[in-house]
């Protein structure tokens, strides 16, 4: 048993990231990833799998924040980078993210962790391996995932209107090269783990992004979630 990947994506996106793929490739990874769906306990579930490019149709990709793998804990990961559905108590990362968005934007601490409004903005939020065994971080690493959402980065770089990519830790900080319009406008920090958290507080990326964007005439992404009960 396989899965199509391609034929699973986004018309749009499909178009853009068919000619900088290999096809032989791309059938070892569907492969791959269908075996470990039908054998282990994967996250995100299957359905959620490209939700990230159906939430952030091509044309409206101005924002890429990228992460690593998506979360592997049950019912967390839901197909955007960092993101949770609604209900989900927050990981340590994505509390560090809103703090953060409070302290630059002066925003209310969401009551929730799902960021597709964002998406639905324009934000690509993209991990550069989009599954993930439960309990095992980073189990799907090097089985080719990384080459197709490369490969997505690449798309977005072709873009003629400018794209903001979000680049937070040494994982997504070695993406930058792939960005080499010179119309585009990269923004690295620290990781929002508590382990780099450090080097992530104060960076004000939320902001920064808006400057990028408005300078670039389009418009500012609405950061503001719904804020989270006084109780």
């Amino acid at each position: 048993m396989s899965l199509d990947l391609m034929e699973m994506l986004p018309d749009d996106w499909r178009r853009r990231l068919a000619p900088l793929l290999d096809d032989d490739a791309m059938r070892e990874l569907g492969a791959f990833v269908a075996e470990e769906y039908e054998t282990r306990t994967v996250y995100p579930p299957r359905e959620d799998l490209f939700n990230a490019f159906r939430r952030c149709p091509f044309d409206r990709a101005r924002v890429l924040i990228l992460g690593q793998d998506p979360y592997h804990g049950a019912g967390q990961a839901h197909g955007l980078s960092f993101s949770v559905r609604e209900g989900v108590r927050l990981p340590p990362s994505l509390r560090n993210i809103f703090k953060e968005l409070a302290a630059d934007l002066g925003v209310p601490v969401p009551a929730s962790g799902d960021l597709t409004p964002w998406a639905e903005q324009g934000v690509l939020l993209l991990n550069a391996v989009l599954t993930v065994r439960e309990g095992q971080a980073g189990s799907h690493a090097g089985k080719g995932w990384e080459e197709f959402t490369d490969a997505a980065i690449r798309a977005l770089n072709d873009k003629t209107d400018r794209v903001v990519f979000v680049l937070w830790g040494g994982y997504a900080r070695k993406k930058a090269p792939l960005v080499t319009g010179a119309h585009h406008v990269v923004l690295e920090a620290g990781h929002p783990s508590p382990l780099s958290a450090k080097k992530f507080f104060g960076s004000r990326p939320f902001s920064a992004v808006n400057k990028a964007l408005a300078d670039a005439g389009q418009p500012e992404i609405r950061w503001e979630l719904v804020a989270r009960d006084p109780a």
